[in-house]
């Protein structure tokens, strides 16, 4: 395993991030600690869940991802092991959570909740799972100003709430995530000026069918040293191939779950099977050659990766070891020219 260190702390965590969003739903219990187990024997310390999870989000199974991290991490040597977890943000689709956005009483809820389901004293990384306002998120692909926006610019009053929480020894560090380039300088001028807790990284999907990042917002990576956890470098499994191939298994996301479209346009399926081409002719598997290259990307602190089995995971995690070669980055560069961003 690689390691990094999250921006602007002494942290070290791996370079590959194990991803949680199926269990409780897609995997059991018992298949989240043999995931959690497999990737610690392969140096991995870092796991990302989230209150809302598993995906799709339901009232029924809310907080069963984390109650799965939870029963396995009373086990293990918490020291050794970085947490992250996020709160959801407001909208139709977390509203059996709760329909406040990110207020005091919601907040501190969600992480008072979270730690007992994760059956830990703290969070190393807290993030903001989506924006409160109105934004293009979640494969929007432009921002459209909307006439009825009732969202108040409170960006000062989420610092400082979450700045208490920081004193308060329950969370380590604050992230944000889906966030835009806007939002994101707010919240670090926030910061900056009224010498709050300064959001350190960003997870935002990032993959060969989705590059948007490289515009603004790798500039604010670099400039600001925020990092990226990149989520969703496989495309919801598009990039292993297994679609095009038809070698997808009943239980893989998009058979039980066709709605999460993101990635499966006409241009993002011919995208695929040019990287595909690539990956072969270069000797590597579709998934070896996709994730090795958020891997390499300089603005990346941790790349998350989920896994439906084993197999899978074994996989995902070899590409650590996988190069991306300035020749092959060429070619890569090559089709993401014709096919620029198919899935922002």
């Amino acid at each position: 395993m690689k390691y990094t260190t999250l921006p602007n702390t002494d942290i070290k965590v791996s370079k590959i991030c194990l991803g949680s969003m199926t269990w409780g739903n897609q995997n059991t219990e018992a298949e989240g600690h043999e995931q959690l187990d497999y990737a610690l024997s392969q140096g991995v310390n870092f796991v990302d869940t989230a209150e809302l999870y598993p995906v799709p989000a339901t009232a029924e199974t809310q907080g069963r991802t984390s109650k799965i991290i939870g029963s396995w991490l009373k086990n293990q040597k918490r020291e050794d092991l970085i947490i992250a977890s996020k709160i959801a943000g407001p909208g139709d689709y977390t509203a059996h959570i709760r329909t406040s956005g990110f207020s005091k009483e919601a907040l501190n809820e969600a992480v008072n909740s979270e730690l007992k389901r994760l059956q830990t004293d703290y969070i190393d990384l807290y993030q903001l799972h989506w924006p409160e306002r109105t934004t293009n998120t979640f494969g929007v692909r432009d921002y459209v100003k909307q006439k009825e926006d009732a969202w108040q610019d409170n960006f000062h009053i989420v610092l400082e709430i979450l700045n208490d929480l920081v004193k308060s020894g329950k969370i380590r560090n604050v992230g944000l995530s889906n966030e835009k380039a806007w939002g994101t300088m707010r919240y670090l001028n926030e910061a900056d000026k009224n010498k709050l807790i300064k959001p350190i990284t960003i997870q935002n999907a990032y993959s060969l069918l989705n590059r948007v990042y490289e515009g603004d917002m790798s500039e604010i990576s670099h400039r600001e040293n925020i990092g990226l956890l990149a989520y969703s470098p496989m495309a919801f499994g598009v990039l292993s191939g297994k679609y095009i191939k038809n070698k997808a298994r009943d239980n893989s996301r998009l058979k039980l779950f066709p709605r999460f479209a993101r990635y499966s346009s006409e241009q993002s399926t011919e995208a695929t099977k040019m990287y595909l081409e690539l990956a072969e002719k270069n000797n590597l598997t579709l998934a070896q050659m996709s994730l090795a290259f958020v891997n390499q990307r300089p603005f990346v602190t941790s790349n998350i990766i989920g896994a439906t089995s084993l197999e899978q995971l074994k996989e995902n995690l070899s590409s650590i070891d996988v190069n991306i070669s300035k020749e092959l980055l060429g070619e890569i560069n090559k089709i993401h020219s014709i096919i620029p961003n198919p899935a922002p």
